[in-house]
């Protein structure tokens, strides 16, 4: 077996001399990708903690009762929020907030696109679909490698490898709903002389809106998935106070951080699952 062995494929020394060219030859890329990722995460934390909590609360319970028309889901974010508050974990929750909404931003804005190009491009589906099965089995501490040579220490590195591991849920789910328009309702629009743009603006997206809100759910539990991760490269949030009481073994502190991080994930499900009528 030696053979076998001694004749290794350089798959590491591969990656490692794509990087270094990449780190040598697009640096003004990826600061330029830094600069403006820097600005949506200070938006969305600027809009999150400048207002009193209590104002914030009382925006996302309203925001729920606007897309559930439901009191009671709208209750269960403005406990959930409170308890948050109660907890002490306002601040590190709008971090967190910060990165899940930020990568969700980024994720449905690439991944609805792909998904429509995909589904109505069979190659190119078949194409991606390796892709998407590496990004998603990938340990998620392999992407911190590049984000960090890339992009540094911080919120930046932890943005890009929650959008590099959640990316294909939505392109999957957009693929699959729009794949799922039924043939009957594509033949009608057809035969009253529908463009493409206006058979997908008007059939196909109303009959994949489920599989697509279903993306942006999953988006939005698998990048809470990632907060902890991301702590391990500088991002602040509740992954901070979960890593902190690992290397402390604090019992307290790490229920206490982890619970609210079930908190967080209940109420952005609450507040987000949209179901047509």
């Amino acid at each position: 077996m030696s053979w076998l062995t001694d004749n290794k494929l350089p798959v590491g020394r591969t990656a490692a001399n794509v990087f270094d060219w990449f780190q040598s030859n697009g640096a003004w890329f990826f600061d330029g990708l830094a600069d403006a990722l820097e600005r949506l995460i200070d938006a969305v934390l600027w809009a999150l903690q400048a207002p009193p909590p209590l104002l914030v609360v009382a925006l996302f319970a309203a925001l729920t009762f606007a897309l559930q028309r439901s009191w009671k889901p709208a209750l269960i974010v403005a406990l959930g929020f409170l308890f948050i508050l109660n907890q002490g974990y306002w601040k590190e929750t709008t971090e967190s907030l910060t990165l899940v909404l930020s990568a969700c931003v980024l994720c449905m804005a690439l991944g609805v696109p792909i998904g429509i190009a995909a589904a109505h491009r069979p190659g190119l589906y078949r194409g991606l679909r390796p892709v998407l099965d590496l990004m998603q089995t990938l340990p998620t501490f392999v992407y911190l490698i590049p984000a960090i040579v890339f992009f540094g220490i911080g919120m930046v590195p932890g943005l890009i490898a929650t959008v590099i591991f959640v990316l294909p849920a939505p392109i999957r789910l957009t693929h699959l709903g729009i794949s799922s328009t039924p043939v009957a309702l594509l033949e009608a629009a057809r035969a009253f002389g529908a463009t493409p743009w206006q058979t997908l603006r008007k059939v196909e997206l109303p009959a994949a809106f489920p599989q697509i809100m279903a993306g942006l759910n999953q988006t939005i539990m698998l990048s809470l998935s990632m907060v902890v991760i991301a702590a391990l490269v500088g991002a602040d949030g509740l992954g901070v106070p979960v890593v902190r009481a690992l290397n402390q073994v604090n019992t307290s502190l790490g229920f206490e951080s982890g619970f609210v991080i079930v908190v967080v994930a209940i109420v952005l499900d609450r507040m987000l699952r949209v179901e047509r009528k």
